[in-house]
């Protein structure tokens, strides 16, 4: 007959929790697993099944029960890192819809919104196009799977409950976050500033030939000729697009390793 102690009970459930923690707080914030849309058991039980197939690989635990004051630091430990390492990959995905926000804009589409429960507001459906584009193009990098297995290849370099000699965690992994924040206004900039310019040109030019004839009404013809511009112009870019959408990925999977380098330092 096969017994079990407590001790080698609360062994096993401290092996799988401490890394569910961590992977569970990376699917609930991460792009495409952390969607609204998706139902919460699921991410658990996602994360569950991760956790069950990362923990025998992991040879360093923290010697703290689960439910203590110690455990609770650990557990905090461990979400804090999942969490920063999910809002990183987000906010590639927060930079181009930020470059539909203000391309959209341009073009006088900022009226044609529809409510996005993953936002929880109203969104411009330009910003939605391109954010289903850039989930599109992470899809066909693995941006998904590089992404897990930075995470999982983290439990080496960052072992649970600290740092290799013990000490706690690097706020140079925080300060690697904050860094990463100015991305969006950047690199979304960037993104839409084709658009911008090409539009800038096509506002120019009707202003003047309002000056050369003002008998032609701009606040009558000026709305379609800027949208019809627009989609000309974007139609135009959107080859473009796609490879600084994947430069941007790529440049969001080596900040995610940036800040866990960060925080085991």
């Amino acid at each position: 007959m096969i017994e079990f102690t407590a001790d080698q009970l609360s062994g096993w459930l401290a092996a799988f929790l401490w890394p569910f923690f961590r992977i569970l707080a990376l699917i609930g914030t991460a792009p495409l697993f952390g969607e609204s849309t998706i139902p919460r058991r699921a991410k658990i039980a996602l994360s569950a099944m991760i956790a069950m197939v990362v923990s025998p690989t992991i040879a360093q635990l923290p010697v703290v029960p689960v439910y203590s004051f110690d455990g609770l630091l650990v557990i905090l430990n461990e979400v804090g890192i999942g969490l920063a390492t999910g809002f990183v990959m987000r906010l590639v995905f927060a930079t181009v819809q930020q470059a539909g926000e203000i391309i959209g804009l341009q073009m006088g589409l900022s009226f044609a919104s529809f409510f996005d429960r993953a936002a929880g507001g109203q969104t411009m459906v330009l910003s939605r196009f391109l954010n289903l584009i850039a989930v599109l193009l992470f899809l066909a990098l693995d941006g998904h799977l590089l992404m897990l297995g930075a995470l999982v290849d983290s439990f080496n370099s960052l072992p649970i409950g600290g740092n290799p000699g013990g000490t706690p965690l690097s706020a140079g992994g925080a300060m690697a976050v904050a860094r990463a924040g100015g991305m969006v206004f950047a690199s979304g900039l960037l993104l839409a500033l084709p658009m911008i310019a090409a539009l800038l040109i096509l506002n120019l030019a009707m202003g003047i030939l309002n000056r050369a004839s003002p008998q032609l009404s701009i606040f009558a013809v000026g709305f379609p000729v800027t949208l019809s511009g627009g989609l000309l112009v974007l139609m135009l870019v959107m080859p473009q697009m796609g490879s600084y959408m994947q430069h941007m990925i790529e440049a969001g999977l080596e900040a995610v390793g940036t800040v866990l380098g960060q925080f085991g330092r």
